[in-house]
């Protein structure tokens, strides 16, 4: 049996980023898996908080250079590459002018949202796939973590159902209780259409913020985790409606990586 390949998306990744518990789990679970016999990618965008020359990032030249939509504008796409201290685990970072190289992740210096992380989100999860693409890389499965990586299994199950590189591949969506209160612009859904995509697959994102959007990654991904024990009553609802492989899996469980170990293996069968 040849390897099975994991796709890590996150938006934040130790020891580059850390905004949350989030950071830690997407630093452990793809070296315990790479351990295990699987093939690992991860991919992250390159907020502009992160240090380029400490950790080592460099353009890696022949990824770069696609253009991605958003909305009505084209937005240059730039990769770089950096390893994990002490990990043969390499991350891959998705870079743009306009939408991450600031001095803050989410919200301004005040703590205010910023209006346009739907379209940040928009560009990191098409050009993670993109990116993908290019390198030539079949995952058997995508690893989406948190609302940022949520529309992601959307696109794998329309856009992207027959493209070679991923019509095998299955998407798990973990959700965290990183929650937040903004309402994105009505231009949210004509921003996330693409090729096969109708209003009708839109509807759960019609909400236009927080709930929206985890509504979409539960509906299309073929398994959700939950990773908190005491998840927020929002999420917990959303979850309750959307009938789905539901997984229980908390950061704090000390067997969380044999979950997510038999989870992979059994979405790959």
């Amino acid at each position: 049996m040849s390897k099975l390949r994991i796709l890590y998306l996150a938006a934040e990744v130790n020891p580059f980023l850390e905004i949350s518990n989030v950071a830690d789990m997407i630093r452990k679970l793809p070296q315990v898996m790479q351990e295990r016999g699987m093939e690992i990618r991860i991919l992250m965008p390159r907020f502009g908080t992160i240090n380029e020359r400490k950790n080592r990032l460099h353009e890696v030249v022949r990824l770069s250079g696609i253009n991605i939509t958003v909305g009505d504008e084209e937005k240059p796409l730039i990769i770089k590459v950096a390893s994990i201290p002490s990990a043969k685990l390499q991350v891959y970072f998705l870079d743009n002018e306009d939408y991450f190289q600031r001095k803050t992740v989410f919200t301004d210096k005040k703590g205010v949202f910023y209006d346009d992380n739907d379209e940040r989100s928009i560009f990191f999860c098409k050009g993670a796939l993109e990116t993908v693409k290019k390198l030539g890389w079949a995952p058997d499965i995508v690893h989406c973590t948190d609302w940022m990586t949520a529309l992601v299994p959307l696109y794998l199950k329309t856009t992207y159902k027959n493209d070679p590189i991923f019509k095998n591949t299955k998407s798990v969506f973990t959700v965290y209780n990183n929650v937040f209160d903004h309402k994105f612009s009505e231009g949210l859904l004509p921003k996330v259409k693409m090729l096969d995509i109708s209003d009708e697959n839109l509807a759960n994102l019609t909400s236009r913020d927080f709930s929206g959007l985890i509504k979409i990654g539960c509906e299309y991904a073929d398994a959700v985790v939950k990773a908190n024990e005491n998840l927020n009553e929002q999420i917990t609802t959303i979850l309750d409606e959307i009938s789905k492989k539901q997984i229980d899996a908390p950061i704090e469980d000390e067997n969380i990586a044999e979950t997510y170990y038999n989870l992979y293996t059994e979405l790959a069968d």
